[in-house]
């Protein structure tokens, strides 16, 4: 897909892999339009900011709306929101399990039902769902989280086979542990650089994103080479 000019909604777009990706978009001509739920401000004319909560469908309704108000359809949706809470499955508050799914899962399709229409109609369009390596393999006290990374997974991969056939891809990407401030609810798990980069995951999203229309990447799994940095030889 050639992207000067198209329109993207990416959400969580504020930080991390959601920001990394805005940015590359729009140093390719692309219009995006950035979902947050905390203050954010751009200067880019064409990072067009909206604040909304995407664990809540009448938010979501709302901001859709208004883009598609300016746009007659929506070309890349990446839904990258996401949050973690971590600890034994006993201990789990209720809540938190609940603002996870909301997050996490909810938010995919919220946006996704409102965008496809018009892919559809114009044969044309692509979803990215950041899901995790969470959503391939479970992990101690990690059971909430990656009870919704495998909902993503799950989602993502019947979705690309709801809608290959009217030309509308589906790509479900699944980083290993990004250095972001998203372990700051993990006492155990603190950012260092041998964790990958939000920008490297962002230029494997924009690959898939620019590749011909005859083809697409179904699943992209990407991990840092040495999460806990390299070996001692001695």
């Amino acid at each position: 897909m050639d992207l000067n000019g198209k329109v993207a909604i990416v959400t969580g777009a504020n930080k991390g892999i959601g920001l990394a990706c805005s940015r590359l978009l729009l140093q390719n001509g692309a219009i995006v339009y950035g979902i947050c739920r905390s203050e954010f401000h751009s200067d880019h004319a064409d990072f067009r900011i909206k604040h909304a909560d995407v664990g809540d469908i009448g938010a979501v309704n709302e901001v859709v709306k208004e883009i598609l108000k300016n746009h007659s359809t929506v070309d890349i949706l990446i839904n990258n929101a996401g949050l973690g809470y971590f600890g034994f499955c006993d201990e789990l508050e209720p809540e938190k399990w609940q603002e996870m799914f909301a997050t996490n899962i909810h938010a995919i399709f919220y946006f996704s039902r409102l965008v496809l229409p018009g892919m559809k109609q114009k044969s044309t369009g692509h979803i990215i769902n950041i899901a995790s390596t969470a959503g391939l393999e479970g992990y101690v006290q990690t059971s909430g989280y990656c009870a919704t990374k495998f909902a993503v997974r799950g989602f993502s991969d019947a979705l690309y086979k709801e809608v290959r056939d009217y030309g509308v891809k589906v790509t479900c990407v699944y980083p290993g542990s990004v250095k972001t401030d998203f372990f700051r609810h993990h006492s155990g798990i603190s950012p260092h650089d041998y964790m990958l980069k939000a920008e490297d995951v962002a230029q494997h999203i924009l690959y898939a994103l620019q590749s011909p229309p005859n083809f697409h990447t179904v699943n992209l799994e990407i991990r840092p080479l040495q999460p806990k940095g390299p070996r001692n030889k001695d």
